[in-house]
């Protein structure tokens, strides 16, 4: 291998819906982009098999700037069908049928270390081989963010498993498994393992709370649907009338801390869609537990509960995720601290652009200064304009922010007693 450092101006670390999004507008641009990561990685293989997303049809879109390789044009070129659930395995071939015709020279490789060098970043890949780049976009999805809350630290992952841990859910048929959260990944994995034969109990701190349910009649339903798609906002993320300010990221942007951390954690609170409801008529359902401990008990899991102690074959969490960018593992301790971030979050201005000049995360990541949005596909459009104007430097601005309360909207208080979601 030669001595040389290659150059570029952008680079792209990540190749799931954001990743990509961002990079096809960068390159439309005109910006010389090179792209690192597998295609679509996460959602292949940290998603569990069966799964059907959440996300309406419309607000699963990636982005591309001539509007012409939208989740509508692959369905009408391979036969999908748009008023039925938009299914894993159906989103990730669209994602990699995305990828060939707007990003097709995605390197495979993965990104070891980003370092900050003179006038740019060094990147480190795991082959070795160097490269300096000019702007550098983090858009790993939720890779390392997985939440573990504090009574399972000691318990072993081959009892207690975070739900993006577990692909192939199959495996767990004849089990005996406690779900802990009331999400729509806790109640769509409880759904599919007793789809796959375990006898499954979810465990929670509140009721379930379905979307788009209702007790009322007939008629009642009828017309309440009626007008919840009348006052819907496309991407159908947080309440009425909350819903449609999800959908100004810039806006969101501009509020003062408290209240845009408050407007996230309403809008981001545990539910599930009402289409899962049907399919819990052989999951046990457990609210208002505390979960006092948890131990290994031989090869099995034992719980103390508020109620008493019970025992699993394995325990999935459904818990969510927290992000923390060091636990990103690849942003060298010297860039990590150039970086003003409040409680693992980086603080973004225009551009999504962090403290560190040229330096951009999408995604989740982005939550705590642009709102709920940005945790979902729906604002990865939103993600990809606001770099690519960035990066043409009418929006290069140096964003500002100091560390703020050093607990998260989303975290749960770290004791040793604790509430399941």
């Amino acid at each position: 291998m030669s001595g040389q450092i290659s150059t570029c101006e952008a680079v792209v670390v990540g190749a799931g819906p954001y990743g990509l999004s961002v990079a096809a507008h960068l390159k439309h641009a005109g910006i010389a982009t090179r792209v690192f990561g597998e295609p679509m990685a996460f959602w292949r293989q940290n998603m569990p098999s069966g799964m059907l997303l959440r996300s309406p049809w419309r607000a699963t879109h990636l982005s591309d700037p001539d509007g012409t390789l939208s989740l509508d044009a692959y369905a009408s070129a391979h036969g999908v069908d748009p008023s039925r659930r938009l299914s894993l395995e159906t989103f990730v071939a669209y994602g990699e049928w995305f990828q060939q015709r707007a990003v097709a020279d995605v390197d495979r490789r993965a990104v070891q270390r980003i370092d900050a060098a003179r006038h740019c970043f060094r990147l480190t890949l795991d082959d070795g081989e160097m490269l300096d780049a000019d702007r550098v976009i983090i858009a790993t999805g939720l890779r390392n963010q997985e939440y573990r809350p504090l009574p399972f630290k000691d318990v072993p992952i081959a009892l207690a498993s975070h739900t993006s841990q577990q692909p192939d859910l199959s495996v767990f048929r004849g089990k005996r498994i406690a779900v802990i959260g009331r999400g729509q990944s806790a109640c769509e994995s409880a759904a599919l393992l007793a789809e796959n034969g375990a006898e499954v109990d979810i465990i929670s701190r509140g009721d379930i709370h379905w979307l788009g349910t209702s007790a009322a009649g007939a008629t009642s339903k009828i017309l309440r649907r009626r007008l919840r798609e009348t006052l819907t906002a496309p991407s159908e993320v947080g309440p009425f009338p909350l819903s449609w300010l999800v959908e100004v990221p810039g806006i969101v942007r501009n509020m003062p801390d408290a209240l845009r951390n408050e407007f996230s954690r309403r809008c981001l609170k545990a539910a599930a869609s009402g289409w899962l409801k049907p399919r819990f008529a052989k999951v046990r359902c457990n609210p208002g537990r505390t979960i006092l401990n948890a131990r290994a008990l031989g090869d099995r899991v034992a719980l103390d509960l508020d109620t008493g102690v019970q025992v699993f074959d394995h325990v999935l969490l459904g818990t969510g995720f927290q992000v923390d960018i060091a636990r990103l593992g690849i942003l060298a301790p010297q860039l990590l601290h150039r970086i003003n971030s409040a409680d693992g979050s980086p603080l973004l201005g225009s551009g999504l652009q962090s403290s560190m000049p040229k330096l951009h995360f999408v995604g989740s990541y982005a939550v705590r200064s642009f709102g709920p949005l940005l945790r979902f596909i729906a604002g990865a459009p939103y993600a990809a304009r606001a770099v690519a104007h960035a990066a043409r430097g009418r929006a290069a601005r140096k964003p500002t922010g100091t560390a703020q309360s050093k607990r998260p909207f989303d975290a749960v208080a770290a004791t040793n007693v604790w509430t399941p979601r």
